[in-house]
Parts: C-alpha cells; sequence; structure tokens
C-alpha cells in the first residue's frame, strides 16, 4: 500500500515537473518571439536610417553637381560670347572699312 501511495506520488511529480518544463519552454518560445520581433523592428529601423541618409547624400550629391553644371554652362556661355564679340567687332571694322573706301 504505502508502495502504491509512493508511486502515485511518483507519478504526481513526474506530471507537476512535465507542466513546470511546458511552462517553462512555453516561456523561452515567447521570449525568443519577442527578441526576434525587436531585433526585426530594430533592423527594420536600421534600413530605413540607411535609405534616408544615402538619399539625403545622392541629393546633396546631385545639387553639387548641377551648381557645377550650372558654372561651367556660365563659363561656356561666356567663352563664347566673347568669341562672338571679337569676330563681331572684327566684322564691324571691315564692313566700316570698305565704305570708308
Amino acid at each position: 500500500m504505502d508502495l502504491i501511495k509512493k508511486i502515485k506520488q511518483a507519478e504526481a511529480q513526474a506530471q507537476e515537473i512535465i507542466k513546470q518544463a511546458k511552462m517553462q519552454a512555453d516561456k523561452l518560445a515567447e521570449e525568443e518571439r519577442a527578441n526576434r520581433l525587436k531585433r526585426t523592428e530594430e533592423a527594420e529601423q536600421e534600413r530605413k536610417k540607411a535609405i534616408e541618409e544615402a538619399i539625403s547624400a545622392a541629393k546633396e550629391q546631385g545639387f553639387a553637381e548641377i551648381e557645377n553644371l550650372k558654372a561651367q554652362a556660365e563659363k561656356d556661355r561666356q567663352q563664347l560670347h566673347n568669341k562672338a564679340s571679337d569676330k563681331m567687332a572684327a566684322a564691324t571694322a571691315k564692313v566700316i572699312e570698305q565704305l570708308r573706301g
């Protein structure tokens, strides 16, 4: 009788150990899911930050290139104007000289 009581007690303890192990496993699994979710959210935030930084850098580079192109276009325009002015002055002088005779 005492042996049966001990066996039942051992079974009850085993069931309690199994129950505790399941609860602990569930808790660990939930913690891991929460950690994975947190890491995923952090990675997403880092990705967004990297994209924003890349866009910002590209804009700055684009604006700098626009300014360089504007400066080069102004320089080219001025050179063309100077060449045209020189040729126009020479042509005007030649016409006046021919008219004077």
